[in-house]
């Protein structure tokens, strides 16, 4: 994740979705344009700066820009807050670092412990690039259940929520519109690259993306940015059939930025109704002990 070279890219890719016409300036009659969009002059006069300094900044030499600058251009470029904040964070790097081999993570004891004190609810725990540190029997039934249960406990081989909505059917099978989640996750992941550029381990793993899923290849380039902590989710479950479930996105706030989402339906609705019976079929041991199985080695699946 080079930083400089996401800069340039950001700003072309913005600039390019805006025309004359939407920001008050005169579409030059039949002028043929060269490129899509706004030319960077004209970027650089609503934004109140020079061309100079403004090609500057799309070149990724962005270490001066003021927080008076990176507001007008984000305003000329008619960014939302989210991209607003990911334009500071391209043109704010921080300091480079020698980073150190990213050890694995796991969830605390007591996330977990909160986790299996809700077994109605379904749970995950997250870290920030998206491994699932942690779930509970019904967040596992529910997101995953043709995994082995225990997968998150082994860092080798734990899932992924973004590499199994790009490369595993079955996840792709889950979602009733795919194509949305898809670029809400993805949305979500640049807004993190754009906070961690030295995180070695989301590196490879969007490159391991870029590689492995055309899909996300050409998502990726048009460098959507969105951090959606709720909302809802339309499923397509293999067990209980269609849900239409809130969830939330929380922090954990002890600084390791893991974060858990959790997943509600509305009281008395048919997809509360499907959550009691995906329940049912969860063992009452894994239901009261969610890490017996992991203690035992089973591998427990709950998709057929």
């Amino acid at each position: 994740m080079d930083t400089p070279t996401a800069l340039g890219d950001f700003l072309r890719n913005r600039r390019a979705r805006l025309q004359p016409q939407d920001v008050g300036l005169p579409a030059h009659g039949s002028t043929r344009r060269r490129v899509p969009g706004l030319r960077r002059e004209e970027l650089a006069l609503l934004a109140g700066v020079s061309i100079t300094y403004y090609t500057h900044l799309e070149q990724g030499h962005s270490a001066n820009a003021s927080d008076a600058v990176l507001d007008s251009l984000a305003r000329a470029l008619r960014l939302t807050p989210d991209e607003h904040a990911h334009l500071r964070d391209l043109a704010r790097p921080p300091r480079a670092r020698r980073a150190p081999a990213p050890r694995p993570e796991h969830a605390r004891a007591a996330t977990r412990q909160l986790l299996a004190a809700m077994p109605g609810v379904p749970a995950v725990v997250l870290d920030r690039r998206g491994d699932v540190l942690a779930w509970n029997p019904l967040g596992h039934a529910l997101l995953a259940g043709h995994l082995d249960a225990t997968s998150p406990g082994r860092p080798a081989d734990r899932p992924n929520l973004t590499r199994m909505l790009f490369l595993d059917p079955h996840t792709r099978e889950l979602y009733a519109d795919w194509q949305q989640d898809a670029r809400i996750a993805l949305a979500a992941l640049r807004l993190v690259a754009g906070r961690h550029p030295d995180d070695q381990a989301l590196a490879e793993l969007i490159g391991s993306l870029m590689l492995q899923s055309t899909e996300f290849a050409a998502l990726w380039s048009k460098h959507p940015v969105r951090d959606c902590t709720v909302g809802v989710k339309n499923l397509r479950h293999p067990v209980v059939g269609e849900l239409a479930l809130d969830f939330e996105s929380m922090p954990i706030s002890d600084g390791s930025g893991h974060r858990v989402l959790f997943y509600s339906a509305a009281p008395d609705s048919p997809s509360a109704a499907g959550l009691a019976l995906l329940a049912t079929v969860l063992t009452p041991d894994a239901l009261h002990d969610p890490g017996r199985e992991q203690e035992q080695g089973v591998d427990a699946r709950v998709w057929s």
